[in-house]
């Protein structure tokens, strides 16, 4: 349960605090990022100027794959490395 007492908000106030959303969202997601860089030592997969790229701790990135234009990536395919 949350510390914060309950309060009721006005339609206003809550049109405010949603439009925050967006904001905070992106915000929440490049601190997951950052953190899953430095506290795990992990590399994470992403895509960047039409590639897919592996970032490593230490800043090196390496091209998995580039993609064709208008490419999109589904959530939760699995990549095969080519060798």
């Amino acid at each position: 349960m949350s510390s914060r007492a309950s309060r009721t908000l006005s339609e206003r106030a809550m049109q405010m605090a949603e439009r925050r959303f967006p904001e905070l969202a992106a915000k929440s997601g490049h601190e997951a990022y950052k953190n899953t860089l430095s506290v795990t030592g992990a590399v994470v997969v992403k895509t960047s100027r039409g590639q897919i790229v592996e970032r490593r701790v230490d800043g090196t990135s390496t091209v998995l794959k580039s993609l064709q234009l208008g490419k999109r990536v589904r959530p939760g395919v699995v990549l095969k490395r080519v060798k």
